[in-house]
């Protein structure tokens, strides 16, 4: 019975709630502008983390090139995304 339960899993979601726990944290409490957004930046990386190690199984791959590609590629749209709405909503887009 004992290697049927999701042992992983469920500190990886105990993890993840704790980060997200900070993260709010950080955004209910006063704090500067450059310690928020260092801890922020942290938190949300250990978030990806675990979100791609203990649930999407990145390293349980043989493929890792195409695996690690699609990490990239899903990266550059982030950004692009992210910087065409700033664009389009900030900066005037006319």
């Amino acid at each position: 019975m004992k290697e049927l339960f999701p042992k992983q899993h469920v500190m990886g979601f105990g993890f993840s709630l704790l980060l997200t726990i900070v993260a709010l944290a950080v955004v209910k409490f006063d704090m500067s502008l450059n310690m928020a957004f260092g801890i922020l930046l942290v938190t949300a990386l250990a978030q990806a983390t675990v979100q791609l190690v203990l649930f999407m199984h990145i390293g349980e791959s043989e493929d890792k090139k195409t695996l690690y590609t699609t990490i990239l590629y899903s990266v550059f749209v982030g950004v692009v995304t992210i910087i065409g709405t700033l664009f389009a909503m900030i900066w005037g887009y006319h």
